[in-house]
């Protein structure tokens, strides 16, 4: 079983992935292979992560301090929050290539003051909706860049060291997007990806648009 940052240690390296979507509203299957590098990000580039972000204002002194002064830190302390700049390159099977590179920081709500006026007050899909247990670490999910729409993100995450799965949920303003990786062996991570059409305020989504499944593999000569 993997804690926290060791499954974040684990992501690292050169990935490949084969996936199916599943477009539900046009009744379309398409696959798809991806090629993308995960490095983690440097205490620099978190620093600028979070400089992008409303939470940098009501982050944990030491976390703040420890961060911009960029110490050598126990991985057990709030500057280690595990962060990557991801590159990837998609083509198809229509032939349609997309390139993509963005950097992501996962902040435990641990290190935030008063974490909860930061919440989102939309309610989540059903399938999203997991118990909360002690070993459960629940966060804030930044992003540089999203994928459905452009600009930098904030999302939420939960990860459970007993299956060694994280998800991540984010709230888009025509979408909501709920991604899940476990990692079910040494280099080898199944993926699902599930959209759903934003409801009403107040509405529980429950409309399916988009699935994805897939298999991702570790090249054994890239990262750890």
């Amino acid at each position: 079983m993997l804690e926290f940052n060791q499954f974040f240690q684990a992501c690292s390296g050169f990935w490949q992935t084969e996936r199916t979507y599943h477009d539900l509203l046009a009744a379309e299957v398409e696959r798809s292979y991806t090629e993308y590098q995960v490095d983690p990000l440097t205490e620099i580039q978190k620093q600028d992560m979070l400089s992008l972000s409303p939470l940098k204002d009501n982050l944990k002194d030491n976390l703040h301090t420890n961060l911009q002064i960029g110490k050598e830190i126990e991985s057990s302390s709030p500057a280690s929050c595990p962060g990557f700049s991801i590159a990837f390159d998609t083509i198809s099977e229509k032939g349609e290539r997309v390139f993509m590179s963005l950097k992501a920081l996962f902040v435990p709500y641990r290190y935030i003051r008063d974490y909860k006026v930061f919440l989102t007050t939309e309610i989540p899909p059903v399938a999203s909706q997991l118990p909360i247990t002690e070993e459960v670490v629940q966060g804030f999910y930044l992003r540089d860049e999203g994928y459905s729409e452009s600009g930098a993100i904030q999302s939420s995450f939960i990860y459970l060291p007993s299956r060694q799965t994280l998800e991540m949920t984010t709230f888009y303003r025509r979408s909501i997007a709920i991604d899940q990786m476990r990692l079910v062996a040494n280099g080898m991570r199944l993926r699902t990806i599930i959209t759903y059409k934003k409801p009403a305020p107040g509405i529980v989504p429950s409309v399916i648009t988009l699935a994805g499944f897939g298999v991702e593999k570790r090249r054994a000569d890239a990262g750890n």
